[in-house]
């Protein structure tokens, strides 16, 4: 993973270095020649500023009174909101700057502005007043008379040779784990920013704070040797794609990229997130045709091409990897393809499918609400449809468990389609090459008993609703957890008490049900099972829900019925 994360850095950070990183500018502060403040400008917006690479970054900022060379935030460098705590700090900040301007004699102009504590404090009422209403963690940068001193080699050389001076180094030299030269070991490690469950100041992926933790009198990471630059390479490229190339999964966050370059329209992993919009077609037909073109060589772009999909999340000042995927474009494809084709089910309303559900819509699909998610339970669904694997017994048990509390009660929504299409992908998938009996709409012709008690349910639920209108509790509220658990010693019952139902209607809608009711229990034989155990519960909701929607469509078939029976014609 390390050295994949080493790769992206080379092909698309080509400014990583040792002793920089990237940092999110608010504000940029415009000093004149003589030192007098010309302006503040906004930069960004207000969430996360403007992003900027080749910040320099001050090592072992834990040792306390340090800050960060000219890029910092507003409390450290202006006193911003600051307590008398934060005074080393600023210090810290400004004699840096005094220090550099050896090099850069322009910046003994900054000194000395901030400096002034007069100059300072009406910055700092600027700052503080509407329309710009700052925050001390802002961060900040100066432009002195049109000169910006990070675009200027010689602060640039100041800092390096500065920085190396003071960094505490590994006197061992250690073949590198990362990159497998040999280098004396970083002592500790940068932070990754921007982490669902992390620190403001960033999280580590490798990182030893404890005696207890090390071996062989080794200093902190260097029991986990990575060089220097190689440790800049790996975050560098963690910190790149949580900001260009992330989704928010549940606590966590997905990363992925490509060993080679994929167009954004062919980015599979994407499609996951947020479907496409085809008018014609589905996610899943649209997969298939970017298949079918990289299986027949009309792409040989894609066809040697390579993903790598990492899901992450912070914890107590460290980067807790949660997954890692990697493998062929061609596999990726099918795979996506085979998710959207095994979620496919029939829309509540009895017309067409539903629309493709985006990833989350699935996750969500098995909590009451997404924020309960677990990120164990996204990375395992995400593991699910990248690699083609079966879903998890565990997970139908709880889409199945949320389908039965939604379906009691009246303030959720009655059906939700990605749920009900994870319990029919977790029967397509349960057999090596899928199950054909398996459909989106309802199977009359399905094998399973289980699966014909839940369409007979839905037809008696039909069924009262036609001869007693809304009754508040029935048949489904009452009788669908017994029903789908012992449906042999329910459904006989409600069954028998149907036909004061078929009393009720008029005699070619009557007529209609008794059909309904004959086809369904055709299939079940001598009778329906006594008891289901999980997997039958499943296919008994799969087999309600499908039939209901089956029924919605045929209302006007039913009055059309009821008609041509009036007229005395057989219906």
């Amino acid at each position: 993973m390390l050295n994949r994360l080493i790769d992206y850095t080379r092909a698309h950070i080509p400014e990583s270095e040792p002793g920089f990183t990237v940092r999110d500018i608010r504000w940029r502060i415009e000093l004149t020649k003589d030192g007098r403040l010309a302006g503040v400008l906004p930069m960004g917006d207000e969430d996360s500023g403007d992003e900027r690479w080749c910040c320099p970054e001050m090592h072992d900022m834990q040792s306390g009174g340090k800050a960060h060379f000219l890029i910092d935030n507003l409390k450290t460098a202006l006193m911003f909101k600051a307590a008398a705590s934060d005074k080393s700090r600023h210090e810290f900040y400004v004699a840096r700057i005094r220090d550099a301007a050896m090099e850069a004699p322009t910046l003994t102009t900054l000194a000395r502005f901030l400096e002034d504590d007069t100059a300072l404090g009406t910055l700092r009422q600027t700052l503080l007043a509407p329309p710009h209403r700052a925050k001390p963690t802002d961060n900040l940068e100066w432009l002195i008379d049109g000169w910006n001193p990070l675009k200027d080699s010689a602060v640039l050389d100041w800092w390096r040779c500065w920085r190396e001076c003071g960094r505490i180094t590994d006197d061992n030299v250690m073949v590198c784990f990362a990159s497998g030269v040999t280098a004396a070991p970083a002592i500790t490690h940068p932070k990754v920013m921007r982490l669902p469950g992390g620190q403001g100041s960033g999280d580590a992926l490798i990182g030893f704070d404890k005696a207890s933790f090390t071996s062989l009198r080794l200093k902190k990471s260097s029991n986990a040797a990575v060089s220097e630059r190689a440790a800049r390479s790996y975050v560098d490229a963690l910190n790149h794609l949580v900001r260009h190339s992330s989704r928010r999964l549940g606590e966590s966050l997905m990363l992925h990229w490509f060993k080679g370059t994929v167009p954004d329209k062919d980015d599979v992993l994407h499609w996951l997130q947020d479907p496409p919009g085809v008018a014609a077609a589905s996610a899943a037909i649209a997969a298939r045709k970017l298949f079918e073109a990289i299986r027949t060589g009309l792409r040989p772009d894609l066809s040697s091409n390579e993903f790598y999909a990492l899901s992450v999340s912070g914890m107590s000042g460290r980067v807790m990897v949660r997954d890692w995927t990697e493998g062929r474009f061609e596999d990726l494809v099918s795979h996506v393809e085979a998710w959207f084709s095994d979620l496919a089910i029939v829309a509540r309303d009895g017309h067409g499918h539903a629309h493709d559900p985006k990833f989350m819509a699935v996750c969500g699909a098995l909590v009451r609400d997404l924020k309960d998610l677990p990120a164990p339970t996204a990375a395992t669904l995400w593991k699910v449809a990248v690699q083609g694997l079966p879903i998890p017994q565990p997970l139908m048990a709880q889409a199945l468990a949320r389908f039965r509390a939604d379906l009691v009660d009246k303030d959720q929504p009655a059906f939700n389609h990605a749920r009900m299409g994870l319990i029919k992908a977790y029967f397509v998938r349960r057999k090596p090459g899928g199950d054909p009996t398996m459909t989106a709409s309802y199977n009359p012709n399905h094998p399973a008993p289980a699966y014909h008690c839940g369409g007979l349910l839905a037809v008696l639920a039909n069924l009262q609703r036609a001869a007693l209108g809304d009754v508040g509790a029935g048949v489904v509220q009452r009788f669908y957890a017994a029903a789908s658990q012992t449906p042999g010693l329910v459904l006989g019952r409600l069954a028998a008490n149907a036909r004061n139902h078929l009393a009720k209607l008029e005699p070619g809608l009557a007529w209609w049900y008794e059909e309904r009711i004959a086809e369904i229990m055709s299939r079940l034989g001598d009778a329906a099972p006594r008891i289901l155990d999980l997997e039958g519960q499943g296919l008994f909701a799969l087999g309600y829900y499908q039939k209901l929607a089956d029924l919605r469509p045929d209302k006007k078939t039913t009055v059309t019925a009821y008609v041509i029976n009036e007229q005395g014609a057989q219906p």
